[in-house]
């Protein structure tokens, strides 16, 4: 059974990365780096619906979030120890095999709990990696546009940004294209820079606080404890929705099973692994640093009035980056310029590792659902070089660019897109903590803590976020309702194309038939006829005999020196099939009639565009 899958869902591609690997790979698409320094205002800018600033929850809805992603990253463990054959497929895999199981069916229906389950993760998957990518291009375009303005004091508009947006996508889709191989050397290397980095700026940070170089009175947080206590239910939970964006990424690595040594044991460790390090060891030091550091010294001018503090913060473009030049003339003084200008830099390298981590996962989600016809097949084509769905990723890349454009263009638009990102997120992983029980429930190997009570936790918890987005943006202030507006209209335009695909492909698959020709060795026969009666495949068969060349036409004649065409003799199997069934039958047949020798033969598959019984005139698949 897991070969038949792993047939359908991940092309034949030679494992080649480690924990180590695997680690890095979802590490990047988490940049502590990154985040901290192009979230931190919209965190700092956020307010209740009443118009109150949450700033001061920061930290603790950056801990919420943390949780939320915690439980979630043992469901997703579970599953990937479950189903290590999952490939590229990932979580809609994950789905449709819980169900599947559950069920005792060997594939799934048109119309079936299995395949519906398959394309719900499937949109919430697509809404989050197709979407964050183009966030983190708006994030580029708009941290080099900052770089610009601090070297000249000019101001870039929003359609050089979207420029710079575009040709970044590119570069990175580039990068993507090139193979898994060169994408993980890249994020090992952006993973040690900004972890480096970050610890420097940290350790700097709390000595600033603690020697306080510029007698600062007026502190945002009056100590240690303030900053990471909650201070209220309502500010937590405006964080927390903000902040899953930052902790997001984990699981990218479940796409990368089949490109990674021992999937089993390998992809459980990576997710557990890679949150460990970025949310424990990063996020909440760093974020502890930040907010220790902010005091009236930290300015900003907001509508031509000088603001200070927390308030500052919110109004600065990249409040981090004032932070650093405070510690650069304060704690080692004269560099304060330099320092900001080296950890941008570091920045913009951990968003090339953000970027390319999530293109590389959201290619090969839809690579997977191309393999099993759930989206155009073109999309599955592979390169034959550097073994990509290069033909989803430029198509991605091209997404990514158009969504960037929305995001330079204000706070509220790149808020927007950020939200459409996160709300897939949410749905997603509320998804997979489902999948988990059913999947594990009627199992021998079923622990009530890991299959029931983490996964139940984690699927309310991504409830409340999903509620919080509705909730407490659509009953906000102007921005707030602009803001959410723009996540809705992406994620109602993706469900509506969904849906519209989805149908027409159901009533194509439910009532079309093909035609399955294969060339096998004539000693396979019965064994091939036998795998497809017991499957319950064939509707209706032809045999004949025939003789002709493949790969092996070329016979070297020593008496003549030159090459004769050899025709071997094959047998020739015409089968009719349900549309639906084609690649289930490609499956049985490949598995039944291979032995692993040269000459194992060939299967085609033809467009039957009518069919008609005779007797009848039924037509159609009702002619079978």
């Amino acid at each position: 059974m897991a070969k038949d899958y792993e047939k359908i869902y991940a092309p034949e591609i030679k494992p080649t990365l480690g924990l180590l690997g695997a680690t890095v790979n979802a590490m990047a698409l988490i940049a502590p780096g990154a985040f901290l320094w192009i979230t931190y205002q919209l965190q700092a800018a956020a307010t209740a619906p009443n118009g109150a600033s949450v700033g001061s929850d920061i930290w603790a809805g950056i801990a919420l979030a943390l949780a939320v992603a915690f439980l979630t990253a043992l469901s997703y463990a579970q599953l990937a120890k479950l189903y290590p054959e999952a490939g590229f497929a990932s979580c809609c895999y994950f789905a449709e095999k819980a169900f599947m199981d559950r069920q005792g069916v060997k594939h799934s229906a048109p119309i079936s709990l299995s395949r519906a389950a398959k394309l719900l993760t499937a949109w919430s998957a697509h809404l989050f990696y197709w979407v964050y990518p183009g966030v983190m291009v708006a994030f580029m375009a708009t941290l080099i546009g900052y770089i610009y303005t601090q070297f000249t004091g000019a101001t870039l508009s929003p359609m050089e940004l979207t420029v710079i947006g575009v040709a970044f996508a590119f570069m990175t889709g580039y990068i993507a294209y090139r193979g898994v191989s060169g994408s993980t050397t890249t994020s090992l290397w952006i993973n040690m820079i900004q972890l480096v980095t970050l610890v420097i700026f940290s350790a700097l940070a709390i000595y600033y606080r603690m020697t306080n170089p510029q007698a600062a009175t007026q502190w945002a947080f009056t100590g240690a404890w303030d900053v990471i206590r909650p201070h209220s239910l309502q500010g937590v939970l405006i964080q927390s929705t903000l902040a899953i964006l930052i902790l997001v990424g984990f699981e990218s690595c479940t796409a990368l099973a089949a490109e990674t040594k021992n999937p089993e044991t390998t992809i459980p460790k990576a997710i557990i692994l890679s949150l460990v390090i970025q949310g424990f060891f990063a996020y909440l030091l760093e974020y502890f640093a930040a907010g220790c550091m902010i005091s009236e010294k930290l300015t900003a001018v907001a509508g031509g009035t000088t603001v200070t503090g927390l308030v500052a913060a919110a109004a600065s473009s990249a409040p981090i980056g004032d932070l650093a030049i405070l510690i650069g003339n304060n704690v080692l003084p004269g560099v304060g310029f330099g320092l900001m200008i080296t950890m941008a830099v570091t920045v913009a390298i951990a968003i090339v590792g953000a970027t390319l981590s999530c293109m590389n996962t959201a290619m090969r989600v839809t690579c997977g659902m191309a393999e099993g016809r759930e989206l155009p097949e073109m999309l599955s084509f592979m390169h034959g070089t550097f073994s990509t769905p290069h033909i989803a990723l430029w198509v991605l890349v091209v997404v990514s660019s158009i969504i960037a454009a929305v995001g330079v263009r204000s706070v509220v638009g790149l808020t927007g897109i950020t939200l459409a990102s996160n709300f897939g997120t949410f749905i997603l992983y509320g998804l997979t903590c489902i999948w988990t029980i059913i999947a594990f429930k009627h199992r021998k190997d079923f622990n009530f803590l890991k299959h029931a009570v983490i996964p139940f936790l984690g699927l309310i918890t991504n409830i409340i976020m999903v509620v919080s987005i509705l909730y407490l943006y659509i009953i906000g202030n102007a921005d707030a309702v602009a803001e959410a507006k723009i996540c809705f209209i992406i994620a109602g335009t993706w469900g509506a194309v969904s849906l519209l695909y989805v149908a027409l492909s159901s009533v194509q698959k439910s009532y079309r038939v093909r035609l399955v020709t294969c060339l096998i060795r004539p000693e396979q026969l019965g064994d091939v006829v036998s795998a497809l009666r017991r499957e319950n495949l064939i509707m209706g068969m032809t045999v004949m005999d025939v003789r002709g060349f493949g790969r092996q036409r070329g016979e070297k004649d020593e008496a003549v020196g030159q090459e004769t065409i050899r025709f071997l003799p094959k047998t020739k199997l015409e089968v009719i099939v349900k549309d639906w069934d084609v690649d289930r039958t490609m499956a049985v047949i490949s598995e039944a009639a291979r032995t692993g020798s040269i000459g194992d033969g060939k299967i085609l598959v033809l467009e039957a565009s009518a069919a008609m019984r005779i007797r009848t005139g039924e037509k159609g698949v009702y002619a079978m």
